[in-house]
This record gives structure tokens, C-alpha cells and sequence, in this order.
């Protein structure tokens, strides 16, 4: 059937004289329109296949369509897009598989797509998502992870990290220390392991780097009738109360192991 300048032509889904696999050709575009017979329910599927397939549109029922506008305002506001816990939290979701659900069909109708192996892995199409750059952290030197020891610290190198990875804000004041020490295996820290700190206000149960009476300590910060004492994660070492002093200079915000190290 050849069609002539008066192209594409409305089509109305609930019409009933459309007849099962019926066609239409032109020279530049291709419709086919699958339909059941009037007698069973209307047109169920309609299928372009032309030149600008890319440009259709899908309708969004008014939740995806608020998933999406999410989406949007944190890629805008934020450069990147939210993880699904984020989604999950922000719309009282009961599950991440609800999330997964909804990000699915958003999907297949090419409102958004997502690159496998990322935490964050939604796109908008036309958007490249601009990704936070490496930030570099001063290292000084080692911090025992045992009993206290009086220590001079001197930045000898920098390591390389990724803000974004540790969830961590680009302007937060950051250093590095390396782990000496066993006191502190039971929180997951080993002999070697290099734990970036935020110069921030400690609470209850976070892991610091401490000054105490003059020396310095990895421990966890504890508070009793307010007030503080340090704790190793070790039943072999003895909790350290401050005699003069405590002075935390720094919180644990992140860890950095290296495999097979000798």
C-alpha cells in the first residue's frame, strides 16, 4: 500500500476494523501493527521500525515518571545518579527489588540505561555522568594499632583515591595512616592496612585516631556518663582512659588493603 505526503497517519487502537498482521509500506518508513481481533480486545502492540526509531516516546505511568524526574534532580544537582537505597529511601520503597522493577521498565522504554559492574550505573540518554576526580591523601607515616607510642608525623607520600567510591565529600580534610599492630582485629583492621581519617567530630563507638596524654593510638571512641575513653578490638589489650589529655585527630572513614603484601 503506497502512502503519499499525508505521513505518518493517525491510527486509533480501538478501531474495529483492523484485521490481524495488517501492513503498511512506503518507500522510507515501515509500520507493522499487531492486533487481536475485535472479538477478543483491541490492538495491543504497535511497533515502528523507520529511520528515527530512536526519537518514539513511551508513556511513563506517574510513579516511573517520578522515579525518573528523581533521577534527573540528583545527576543535575549532584553530577551523578543515586544508588538504589537512595531511590529506595527517598520513595518509602519496601524492598530494592521494587526499585529494580521500576528502573527495569524505565529501561525498556529507553527512558534511562544502565552500564553492568557499577554501583551507580543509571544514564540518561545524551547525558555523560561527570564523575568526581581522584583526590590525593597525604600518608604519615604509621599509627599504632597497639599500645600508645609518642610518634613525630611526616607526610612521605600521597594516595590516590576516588571520593565517590568511599562516599566520601570532595571537601572533606582527609589524611592517611598506616596500621602497626593487632589491637584492632576485631573491627576488621590488620598490621599494614592504611585507614584514611576525616578531621571530624567523633561520636559514640567510632574509630579514631587518638592523641592520648601524648601519644598516639588507633582505638574506638567510647563515652561513659560522658566521658571518653578509648577501646581496643582486641580482648588482649586493656581500655586506655585519659590521665591529662585526649585529643582525637582524626575519624576512620575508609580502608585500604593491599593483597598479597609479604
Amino acid at each position: 500500500m503506497d502512502i503519499g505526503d499525508d505521513f505518518p497517519p493517525r491510527v486509533d487502537l480501538h478501531t474495529r476494523t483492523m484485521v490481524e498482521g495488517c501492513r503498511l509500506r512506503c518507500p522510507s518508513w515501515k509500520i507493522r501493527l499487531f492486533c487481536r481481533l475485535p472479538q477478543k480486545s483491541a490492538c495491543q502492540k504497535l511497533v515502528i521500525d523507520s529511520p528515527f526509531k530512536r526519537t518514539v516516546k513511551y508513556m511513563l505511568t506517574a510513579r516511573q515518571q517520578e522515579v525518573l524526574d528523581f533521577i534527573r534532580h540528583r545527576v543535575a544537582t549532584r553530577g551523578s545518579a543515586p544508588s538504589l537505597r537512595e531511590i529506595m529511601e527517598h520513595f518509602g520503597f519496601s524492598s530494592p527489588a521494587t526499585v529494580s522493577s521500576h528502573l527495569d521498565l524505565l529501561e525498556k522504554k529507553g527512558a534511562i540505561r544502565r552500564e553492568p559492574g557499577r554501583a551507580r550505573n543509571i544514564i540518561l540518554p545524551g547525558k555523560t555522568l561527570r564523575r568526581a576526580g581522584l583526590v590525593e591523601i597525604p600518608l604519615y607515616g604509621m599509627i599504632p594499632a597497639g599500645m600508645p607510642a609518642g610518634q613525630e608525623q611526616e607526610a612521605d607520600r600521597c594516595i590516590s583515591v576516588d571520593p565517590e567510591t568511599i562516599s566520601l565529600p570532595s571537601s572533606a580534610r582527609t589524611f592517611a595512616l598506616q596500621v602497626r599492630g593487632d589491637s584492632m582485629i576485631g573491627a576488621g583492621i590488620l598490621d599494614r592496612d592504611v585507614v584514611i581519617m576525616e578531621l571530624a567530630e567523633p561520636r559514640h563507638r567510632d574509630i579514631v585516631a587518638a592523641l592520648i596524654d601524648g601519644e598516639t593510638t588507633l582505638k574506638r571512641y567510647l563515652l561513659q556518663k560522658n566521658r571518653p575513653f578509648l577501646r581496643a578490638e582486641n580482648p588482649a589489650y586493656k581500655d586506655l582512659i585519659p590521665a591529662r589529655e585526649l585529643v582525637i585527630q582524626g575519624v576512620l572513614r575508609a580502608l585500604v588493603r593491599t593483597v598479597g603484601r609479604s
